[in-house]
């Protein structure tokens, strides 16, 4: 840099995939924007964000390891393993010193960078412009921080902030500013994965400085997202998303065969987030979520028929996965005798149906689960469920670890969702816990049915035919209930008295009533003739193939 340069202004360039790598290269004086004006300079600045995996993940990591090892400019590398966290104890105490001062004296930010500098806490420079660039920079990051953190200057985290700004300022800006200084450029900077929040401030830092900064993360993970900044990066996104691994210390020699590079090219495309198609169990593990439809009594079994992804308001996005379910109860049956009967094999003979015909389906919970109910809440009373997976209590523990989750998710809402009615003189925890302790102990046939469930697939659902002379529906019945429909499943009773059942647990508006014309007392299911059942396995089959 010239000494003679008083002032300097960096913008951040526009930016597209073909285009930024070739001005990163360029030293300023050639990129867009540059201008020298008396003693006044202009210069453009690259600030790109690259997340997500390509689908040669071989050639993305050797790509990284070009850009820090093996270009002729090279990128400088951060990341939380690679960041030199050492610093002299007068810097500590120096820092102490101007923080006490923040106190006593309630700086404002301009004030408080002024004493900063006094105690030599800042970067110097001999060139006027530099200086105060470093100076104006550091600036606006505390004035950041005053506006987006809460109670600004006097937040706790003020102190880790400021020590790993300056710590890092020394340790890696100061040298890299040594390096280039007779370049005609700025360090150039590549932030790898995860990012604390000090160390999003120290990026951001560089980036007021004037420095090319280059943000990287396969799992497309945006560090400054939790800075609340307003500038614009140059962003692009890969399809797939993976755990990134350790910076690489060497290339990798493996390469992609043509065809292996189009298939998972296609396979990306096939199985990217609302693609609307879906490999199967490719939702393995996403958290379902249940979208309960109201429906007419003829949509039921229109619906019935349809996988998960061709419902309305199906939706998969950000670990998700909303699944449109049916929550119905029908009174009565139909004068239609042969149509009714029809209609309840239609949905009962499903593969992934359950028909409940005896009463209670569930058993009653002895054990006392109070305390580990109480156990895996958060700080705002919510059910945490990966502290339930942890648990000795946990039963689930042979099942697909996707499925666990989703488990448990559903019991956590179902204890936050509250559509069970209170017992009279029962607190709201006591009725959480009821449900808490139902969700652990799901029938066998329950947890058989769920572990067919591939979430965009084929919807399972529970048939319940109740009648006056198969037993008594209880709240253990009714708590399961709600939380398979939590789950994504189908629920739909039959009760042809019309009598009320669920109703005397279950809060009103859960689910949808369709009244049938007639009342009939006593009348037991009526199985499907054997030719007919051959008949609709063949159909079925027929209709999925």
């Amino acid at each position: 840099m010239n000494s003679e340069i008083h002032t300097w202004d960096n913008q951040i360039l526009p930016l597209s995939l073909e285009n930024w790598q070739e001005l990163l290269a360029m030293p300023l004086s050639e990129r867009p924007l540059y201008k020298m004006d008396n003693e006044n300079l202009s210069f453009g600045q690259v600030a790109v964000k690259l997340f997500g995996m390509p689908v040669d993940e071989d050639e993305y990591y050797n790509e990284l390891f070009e850009w820090v090892y093996e270009s002729k400019d090279p990128v400088i590398l951060l990341s939380d393993d690679h960041l030199d966290r050492t610093m002299d104890n007068k810097y500590f105490q120096a820092i102490q010193r101007v923080l006490n001062l923040l106190i006593e004296q309630n700086l404002s930010v301009n004030r408080f960078v002024a004493f900063l500098d006094g105690e030599n806490l800042l970067l110097k420079s001999a060139i006027p412009a530099a200086h105060r660039k470093i100076r104006e920079s550091f600036i606006a990051v505390l004035q950041h921080f005053e506006q987006v953190e809460e109670n600004g200057l006097h937040n706790n985290e003020l102190r880790r902030v400021l020590v790993d700004l300056i710590k890092w300022s020394i340790n890696h800006l100061h040298p890299a500013l040594i390096a280039c200084r007779d370049k005609g450029n700025m360090p150039k900077f590549l932030w790898y994965a995860d990012g604390k929040k000090s160390q999003a401030y120290f990026i951001y830092y560089l980036l007021e400085l004037g420095c090319d900064v280059i943000i990287v993360h396969p799992n497309s993970i945006d560090m400054l997202k939790q800075l609340k900044l307003t500038k614009t990066f140059f962003t692009h996104r890969y399809t797939g998303k993976k755990e990134p691994e350790k910076f690489p210390q060497e290339k990798r020699r493996r390469t992609a065969t043509v065809a292996y590079r189009a298939s998972k090219e296609i396979e990306s495309i096939l199985n990217h987030e609302g693609s609307g198609l879906y490999k199967p169990w490719q939702l393995r593990d996403y958290t379902p979520m249940s979208v309960t439809l109201k429906t007419t009594y003829d949509e039921l079994f229109l619906l019935e028929k349809e996988p998960a992804m061709v419902r309305p308001n199906f939706e998969v996005n950000n670990g998700l996965v909303k699944i449109p379910t049916i929550f119905a109860k029908v009174f009565g049956v139909s004068k239609n005798r042969k149509e009714y009967w029809d209609r309840l094999h239609q949905i009962a003979s499903r593969d992934h149906a359950l028909l409940i015909k005896s009463f209670p389906f569930t058993r009653a919970v002895i054990s006392d689960y109070r305390y580990h109910y109480r156990d895996a809440l958060d700080a705002s009373g919510h059910l945490i469920p990966e502290k339930m997976l942890e648990a000795n209590y946990w039963s689930y523990g042979r099942l697909p670890i996707g499925l666990q989750k989703g488990i448990a998710s559903a019991i956590s809402s179902v204890c936050q969702q509250m559509q069970l009615k209170r017992l009279p003189n029962e607190t709201e925890e006591e009725t959480a816990i009821f449900l808490f302790s139902q969700g652990l102990l799901l029938p066998e046939a329950v947890i058989k049915l769920l572990q067919k469930f591939d979430y965009s697939q084929e919807v399972p659902s529970v048939i319940l035919y109740k009648t006056e002379k198969n037993g008594h529906f209880t709240r253990e019945d009714a708590g399961v209930l709600l939380l398979l429909n939590t789950f994504g499943v189908d629920i739909i009773v039959y009760t042809p008295s019309g009598e009320l059942d669920m109703e005397d647990y279950v809060q009103k508006g859960i689910f949808d009533e369709h009244w049938l014309e007639d009342v009939v007392f006593e009348m037991e299911y009526k199985e499907a003739s054997f030719i007919k059942k051959i008949w609709r396995m063949g159909q079925f089959k027929k209709s999925k193939g």
